[in-house]
């Protein structure tokens, strides 16, 4: 597996292997997107038991949402949780769990994506499922999503993904974890589907190396860049949510910008450029990164108000 130093906290400018993440996420994005239409996607509409807000424009499908999966749609990292599920099912042994476990609680308690984790952890996954086929992990992930993933999911960002649903726009994922794990979590959702990391595979069976590098930072930008243009869309038109700065190149490319349980760098960003915020964690969690805590128990309190409250400022 090729060295992945680039991953930084610094913004970095594409490079030819993130050019490759990012198509090679786009592609994968769009055929799953049509295999999934073509059996129909579940109406999910009535699940959160919210009222639907004029929000954003109805009918634009020149438009579209592209979401932040870890900390920003759900609790934790993805990653994670599919590791703990595999190492349920043997994959690994106890050590790998206990590294896992170690990331995850660092990930919770600093909010934010550091790059050596993330590559530490992505090596380990690469070497787990070498050898195995594709549709054997994605058979395991819908199991992990169930037992993991499912009561992770924040109301609020759910609430947004769904207005943008109701107004006849697609919502897309976008995230380093597994495209095969952003895609059952995408399906679930009801999402139209996801950008994620590309590992290679031959026959279906998994090489233990990625397609360019993963799907984080700069490469996230160039996956949706080739999206939109795939899709026709107009990317001044399309919104973008994160937690993390890391995402910054992805926020910057559409027109409509919201940083969601922002880590400080983010928040600092997005305040001065006047980007949305929306902070969906508890009153501690939020006094911690400095957002006020009473900002942070009423964003909580439910998806309908952060839907409606984003369509009034919008208007």
């Amino acid at each position: 597996m090729a060295a992945l130093g680039w991953l930084t906290p610094r913004r970095r400018s594409a490079t030819a292997r993130s050019v490759l993440a990012g198509e090679a996420a786009a592609e994968a994005a769009r055929k799953t997107s049509q295999q999934y239409e073509s059996v129909g996607a579940p109406d999910l509409h009535a699940q959160d038991g919210t009222t639907e807000a004029d929000f954003p424009v109805p009918g634009d499908d020149r438009a579209a949402a592209f979401f932040d999966l870890d900390n920003t749609v759900m609790q934790g990292a993805a990653i994670f949780h599919f590791g703990r599920g595999l190492y349920k099912r043997k994959f690994f042994q106890r050590r790998e769990l206990a590294r896992f476990a170690w990331q995850q609680t660092w990930f919770r308690l600093a909010g934010v994506e550091d790059p050596e984790h993330m590559q530490d952890v992505r090596e380990s996954a690469l070497s787990i499922v070498k050898g195995h086929r594709v549709s054997e992990l994605m058979s395991i992930g819908e199991e992990i999503y169930d037992e993991y993933m499912a009561d992770r999911i924040w109301p609020g960002t759910r609430a947004l993904a769904q207005a943008h649903l109701d107004a006849g726009q697609k919502v897309w994922l976008v995230t380093a974890a597994p495209v095969e794990t952003a895609t059952i979590i995408a399906r679930r959702l009801g999402l139209t589907g996801a950008l994620g990391t590309v590992a290679e595979s031959v026959e279906g069976v998994y090489t233990g190396k990625l397609v360019g590098e993963p799907l984080h930072g700069p490469a996230k930008a160039e996956a949706v860049r080739a999206l939109a243009v795939a899709e026709g869309l107009d990317l001044s038109r399309c919104a973008a949510y994160s937690d993390s700065h890391n995402d910054i190149p992805m926020l910057s490319l559409v027109g409509h910008p919201y940083a969601i349980n922002p880590d400080t760098k983010l928040r600092k960003h997005a305040r001065a450029r006047e980007w949305r915020l929306r902070d969906y964690r508890t009153g501690r969690k939020a006094a911690k990164v400095g957002i006020p805590a009473a900002a942070g128990v009423g964003a909580i309190a439910g998806g309908t108000a952060a839907a409606v409250a984003l369509h009034r400022r919008r208007r």
